[in-house]
């Protein structure tokens, strides 16, 4: 790996980060302040591998938040435990526009009593969005926000795959490479 590409956009959501390195998204973040941006791109000066597939995932994003495109093709690799790992690959068979509860989660991995665990390793996903953490929620479909990001992303996110958001493409500029 010869380094990490980075690629930020404005969302009507707030900045949206993707980083890659010559092979997978490593990492797809909600940016809550500008230094939050030099603290992704730095010691990451990017090979072409990963500058091509930081553009490709970003318009992947791009057409996701245009309601464009329902599943991700970017290859990803997200760090984790063991159990983080069944969690997220668990959210990946979540439907778009579709929820699950933390419970269920819970149950689709074989731990029905880490409900709470579940809770947890969703927020620790490092790749928001792109492993659809958005989609979980709490009993009786209550949000309780995501990955760390707002309870009001989460609401509008889901609004989105529901088509009850009406975007516009000039709202998914690309900040800065």
């Amino acid at each position: 790996m010869d380094g990490q590409s980075v690629r930020v956009i404005a969302t009507q959501f707030g900045p949206f980060a993707v980083v890659t390195d010559d092979e997978t998204v490593v990492e797809a973040t909600w940016l809550r302040a500008e230094h939050e941006v030099d603290r992704l791109k730095e010691n990451r000066d990017g090979s072409r591998l990963s500058a091509r597939l930081a553009d490709r995932a970003i318009e992947e994003v791009q057409a996701y938040f245009r309601g464009e495109l329902t599943a991700f093709t970017v290859p990803v690799r997200a760090h984790g435990t063991r159990f983080q790992k069944a969690v997220w690959q668990a959210l990946c068979a979540i439907p778009y526009g579709e929820t699950a509860t933390y419970g269920e989660i819970a149950e689709r991995i074989g731990r029905p009593a880490a409900v709470r665990a579940v809770g947890q390793a969703n927020r620790a996903n490092p790749v928001a969005v792109i492993v659809p953490c958005h989609r979980v929620v709490g009993k009786g479909s209550v949000l309780r926000g995501y990955a760390g990001a707002a309870v009001d992303i989460q609401e509008g996110l889901l609004a989105l795959e529901q088509g009850l958001l009406l975007l516009l493409p000039e709202m998914f500029d690309l900040i800065r490479e």
